[in-house]
């Protein structure tokens, strides 16, 4: 009995570990690629440097974006992965 309540603590703390730390960040993970998969042109997002802009094409076939950003509307191309959200006020109707 003294051997199963010594492998019972380690197997509990693994589980906690999982439901604290593993799991909550793989659904972060899932939820962003859901939300990187929707994107569509007219949509303005903000990357993970901070730039603001509006997609005003989608890059098939390399997963880029270009964006219009500031008020000489300047292009840039970026990568899908480096769009961290949707910029809720300004969001294309």
């Amino acid at each position: 009995m003294e051997q199963f309540s010594m492998l019972i603590m380690p197997i509990l703390i693994v589980g906690a570990m999982y439901f604290m730390l593993i799991r909550p960040n793989n659904k972060r993970k899932k939820e962003e690629e859901q939300m990187r998969s929707k994107l569509a042109v007219g949509d303005e997002i903000i990357t993970i440097g901070g730039i603001v802009g509006r997609i005003i094409n989608i890059k098939e076939g390399s997963d880029s974006f270009v964006i219009e950003t500031g008020v000489d509307h300047s292009k840039i191309l970026i990568k899908r992965w480096a769009i961290s959200g949707i910029n809720p006020s300004n969001k294309a109707v």
